[in-house]
């Protein structure tokens, strides 16, 4: 039976996945050429997605546009949160811990869903509140995920909070022994009963997605269990991690300059006739910083547990 003709939603759909896909921004022709396309028809598709915000176009390459990044911003902790409740809720079951998961922040983490057993319901599940590097294993795991660039706003608040970086003591030690072990561990350090162990979720290298995080008490994280707690949490945010690698998982990369007269020949050279007018160049864009900035508010150290 042969294939349906794409339609007109199909090859819109088409173009702005090569987009979000590419290593690098693609031009109209590297475009055309992917989703198999004549450049006339790409082109004419990627102007209404440049219109309407799908698509960003910056000389003559294109990204993913204000409306992916809106989307991204407003729906991703939606979407994020329903692909990840399974594995929450069996890792849980196989621990018998409660189970968290945060999402990076300007310079926190932001704890967007929990399961929690009944046997640890004294503890705070701290849903939705910002957390601080230097008080939880979840930011550490996910600081530590991070570029060194990109974790300069994490210690720049930390620094501020009166928490030291230097020593051996200090957070940048914590940093690198997380980075070295893929994990980090809190014993006490913001309600001295708890402890937690926590590990990034990665696609791709420097850019965490979410950080998964087990809490409970400390004779849990004892010497003889912790290496069972790492080999689960370490299975289930693989499992995580492969659920959202699915299509549409990319890498975009700074925008190289150029001109947009060279965008006006390949448009000419495309539709056989003048294009219309440039539209206006944007700045490079990376999609290398967090998630889903937003105001901060920490939480209250005499009611929250370790996440």
């Amino acid at each position: 039976m042969p294939a349906a003709p794409r339609t007109a939603v199909d090859k819109a759909l088409d173009l702005v996945e090569a987009v979000a896909r590419a290593s690098q921004p693609p031009r109209l022709v590297d475009l055309a050429e992917e989703v198999g396309l004549h450049r006339a028809t790409a082109y004419r598709v990627l102007v209404d997605l440049v219109r309407r915000g799908w698509v960003l176009r910056a000389g003559d390459r294109y990204l993913p546009g204000t409306a992916v990044l809106q989307l991204s911003s407003s729906a991703a902790r939606n979407s994020l949160g329903a692909l990840a409740r399974p594995v929450l809720a069996a890792l849980s079951e196989r621990t018998g811990m409660m189970v968290n998961l945060q999402v990076p922040e300007v310079d926190r983490s932001r704890v967007i869903d929990v399961v929690r057993p009944d046997r640890l319901a004294m503890i705070s599940s701290l849903t939705g509140q910002a957390l601080p590097v230097h008080r939880f294993a979840g930011p550490l795991a996910l600081v530590a995920a991070l570029s060194p660039a990109d974790r300069v706003p994490y210690l720049r608040a930390a620094e501020e909070s009166g928490y030291p970086l230097e020593g051996p003591d200090g957070l940048l030690a914590d940093i690198e022994d997380a980075e070295r072990t893929g994990f980090a561990v809190e014993y006490g350090r913001n309600e001295q009963p708890v402890a937690s162990l926590a590990r990034a979720v990665v696609t791709r290298p420097g850019a965490p997605v979410c950080a998964l995080t087990l809490v409970g008490l400390g004779p849990d994280f004892g010497e003889a269990r912790l290496p069972g707690l790492r080999e689960r949490l370490r299975e289930a945010t693989e499992e995580l991690a492969r659920i959202l690698s699915g299509p549409g998982t990319s890498e975009v990369t700074e925008v190289p300059q150029a001109t947009e007269a060279t965008e006006a020949t390949e448009a000419t050279e495309a539709t056989g006739q003048a294009s219309p007018p440039p539209l206006p160049s944007s700045p490079s864009r990376t999609t290398s910083g967090p998630l889903s900035p937003s105001p901060n508010a920490s939480p209250s150290p005499s009611t929250a547990g370790p996440a």
